[in-house]
């Protein structure tokens, strides 16, 4: 027990070191003196698309399930946090000290079964504690936080659209706003189909964008009905075509922007074959 405790001390120790270093180097890139420019005219704003790339990098890792690869991702995802605190920190509005702490006394506040004297049962029990607690602290009495209007606002919020859009039908599917069967939603997806085909040819830009929304929700909504993941469909047929692009570069004797779309169709139907054998 006694080399166990020590074998903990040590990590610790050797984390906050490597911690230490990186706010160190991060301060050091933010320096007038002597900094990179280019971290020197960032700003939270202009970070937030790689906050959200590097997120989608570390789940991409994790699911490749190559630990040496997820760890460079975590890596690259801290890098964020700890830059996003830096730029607060010469601001003037908060420090990574406060990040750590806040979290810190969320977990343990939202954890009155391990760091109180609340006793639970089952998953479902620490859930509904925890809904409560959160409920609690943004001011919320328990029937303002069990609106389904701002449970699915904050998945609107929060939420990649594909991963919020199925999150929305879910819940809203389950308070009662369901079809009576897949042959309901199929109706729903024609008309819908049949008003975005009228939207694009009246050429209203912004009529035109709503009615793709609500074709896609529409989308999302027959994907849940046959149990189907529309986020990882995507992400299937993205990898599938920069696959098989990869495979007609292989085999060109040019640019392929040098080709006609009917040499690209061939080119692209030979190697659709060759990753199908």
């Amino acid at each position: 027990m006694v080399e166990s405790q020590e074998t903990m001390v040590s990590v610790q120790t050797s984390t906050l070191i490597a911690l230490k270093e990186l706010i160190e180097v991060v301060a050091k890139l933010r320096s007038p003196d002597g900094g990179c420019p280019w971290d020197l005219a960032q700003t939270p704003e202009s970070l937030t698309p790689y906050i959200i790339e590097e997120a989608y990098e570390t789940v991409d890792a994790i699911t490749s399930g190559q630990p040496k690869a997820i760890a460079e991702e975590l890596g690259d995802l801290l890098l964020q946090v700890v830059l996003q605190a830096q730029i607060a920190q010469e601001d003037h509005t908060f420090t990574l000290q406060e990040v750590a702490q806040g979290i810190t006394e969320k977990l343990i506040r939202r954890h009155p079964h391990v760091f109180g004297e609340v006793e639970v049962n089952s998953v479902d029990e620490v859930h509904q504690n925890w809904e409560q607690i959160k409920a609690a602290e943004k001011g919320e009495t328990p029937e303002q936080a069990q609106l389904l209007s701002r449970k699915l606002r904050r998945y609107a919020r929060s939420l990649p659209p594909l991963m919020a859009g199925m999150k929305i039908s879910k819940k809203a599917a389950a308070a009662g706003f369901e079809w009576d069967n897949v042959e309901g939603v199929w109706q729903k997806f024609e008309e819908e189909l049949a008003e975005f085909e009228e939207a694009i040819n009246l050429g209203n830009q912004e009529h035109q964008q709503a009615e793709l929304g609500d074709l896609l929700f529409t989308l999302i909504n027959i994907a849940r009905w046959y149990g189907l993941d529309p986020s990882a469909a995507l992400q299937g047929t993205n990898q599938r075509f920069i696959q098989r692009l990869a495979m007609m570069e292989s085999v060109a004797e040019m640019p392929l922007e040098d080709y006609d779309i009917t040499e690209l169709e061939t080119l692209w139907q030979r190697a659709k074959a060759q990753l199908a054998q």
